[in-house]
């Protein structure tokens, strides 16, 4: 069994790898091309289109994160070749801290207190009861799954959404558009989770911005290409005119590192963090990407990204 691995710290996941499959040959994308050739499973982080041409005897690819997008875009991608992403990995339970982190900012009025704090102004605000402060997930995956969970469990009513029917305990889930309808009507507070799709992209737009209540507030610690960020700021108040929503709680963006002249950086109901909400438990990941490979070798059915839907 031949594993190319390309990533960032390659040669920590070659060497675990090796550890754990001995009899395996591992290699990084800096060996030459004729070693790295006719591999039979790659473990790669947006590869370069090379790497996934030159071969011709893939059993499998394994997308070292949770969003396929760069992948699925890939030329040169083999159409027949099962495809796995990691799958929480570790990642869900940071993301859930972070989500909680922005959902409890807005609820408790961190976000007002700061600007009070820079105009020395000396103003509490009354804590709402949570029963009243219902929060929204749009996209129920694995890393959804368990923020809606987390939400439900500190007392807030959890809404979830996805494409198709799930059902979670202790969250009110909802599917297809009418239920994002009415999901957006109702929530103080909306989490935007999903995969970057052609049917994801920019799903928040002005009208469904609009759709939220007056005051609610936007968390995005998934996709940048979910939000239309003109119309969220549009949406937030521009130019000294008050806007429809509160603010946002922005961890990932369409062009990434966020422009440095971009009017996100500025907007003050705007709280910026650079793409940090769920970095990769190292351990976590080598683990399942580990399973994955003794699983392919089984012989044993596998959850496979299905390139159709994106995910």
């Amino acid at each position: 069994m031949k594993i190319v691995v390309h990533i960032d710290d390659a040669d920590q996941w070659q060497a675990a790898i090796k550890k754990a499959l001995p009899h395996a040959t591992v290699l990084t994308s800096e060996a030459p091309a004729e070693e790295r050739a006719h591999a039979d499973y790659l473990a790669v982080w947006k590869a370069p289109a090379h790497l996934l041409q030159e071969q011709t005897q893939l059993k499998g690819i394994i997308n070292l994160g949770a969003g396929v997008d760069y992948l699925l875009n890939t030329p040169g991608l083999p159409s027949n070749v099962p495809i796995m992403k990691l799958r929480d990995a570790g990642m869900g339970e940071l993301i859930a801290d972070y989500t909680l982190y922005g959902v409890l900012h807005f609820y408790r009025s961190m976000d007002r207190y700061a600007q009070h704090q820079r105009d020395a102004q000396w103003q509490p605000h009354p804590v709402p009861e949570k029963s009243q402060w219902p929060v929204g997930v749009l996209g129920l995956g694995a890393i959804g799954r368990l923020v809606a969970t987390r939400l439900s469990q500190a007392g807030f009513p959890a809404l979830g959404w996805s494409r198709s029917p799930k059902e979670i305990s202790g969250v009110r889930c909802l599917h297809g558009e009418s239920g994002l309808n009415e999901l957006l009507s109702q929530v103080q507070c909306v989490v935007a989770l999903l995969p970057d799709t052609a049917e994801t992209q920019q799903i928040l737009d002005a009208k469904r911005l609009a759709a939220l209540p007056q005051g609610a507030s936007v968390i995005n610690p998934g996709r940048g290409s979910l939000i239309d960020e003109q119309a969220l700021l549009e949406a937030l108040g521009q130019d000294g005119q008050p806007g429809h929503l509160r603010g946002a709680l922005l961890d990932v963006f369409c062009e990434e590192p966020l422009p440095a002249s971009h009017p996100l950086w500025q907007h003050p109901r705007v709280t910026i963090t650079p793409h940090m909400a769920g970095p990769t438990p190292l351990n976590d990941a080598i683990d399942q990407v580990i399973s994955y490979l003794r699983a392919f070798e089984a012989g044993e059915t596998l959850e496979t990204v299905n390139p159709d839907a994106g995910y």
